[in-house]
């Protein structure tokens, strides 16, 4: 079965640093464009951040030179390093990823979420 987990989620206080990472897992015919999600409590799940195989980057306004997307092709890994954390970042962070599996079309696939607080 493919899977995305992602790890790297805590408490942070205003102004710290965290690194989410998410690797996929399992058989895995094709991997394209991933990114990170978060969903805020009260509120709908927003976009974050994106990323294309060939490294083409986009982000949201509220994080654009704090949040940093990355990713490892060969370990099927993408990262989100998080600067200057504001406590309205607080959210559940998800992983998802477009890709080809065994019997199934091109499609996104979700991680179950990491918590991050931002909190002092």
């Amino acid at each position: 079965q493919v899977q995305l987990v992602e790890s790297g989620g805590g408490l942070v206080q205003p102004g710290g640093s965290l690194r989410l990472s998410c690797a996929a897992s399992g058989r895995i015919f094709s991997l394209y464009a991933m990114g990170w999600h978060r969903q805020a409590p009260g509120k709908l799940r927003e976009l974050v951040a994106t990323i294309t195989v060939d490294d083409r980057t986009t982000y949201v306004d509220p994080v654009k030179g704090r949040f940093t997307i990355s990713r490892d092709n060969a370990k099927n890994t993408i990262y989100l390093e998080m600067n200057n954390l504001k406590p309205e970042d607080t959210a559940v962070y998800y992983c998802k990823a477009d890709m080809v599996v065994p019997g199934a079309p091109q499609q996104d696939y979700w991680g179950k979420g990491t918590l991050v607080t931002v909190s002092s």
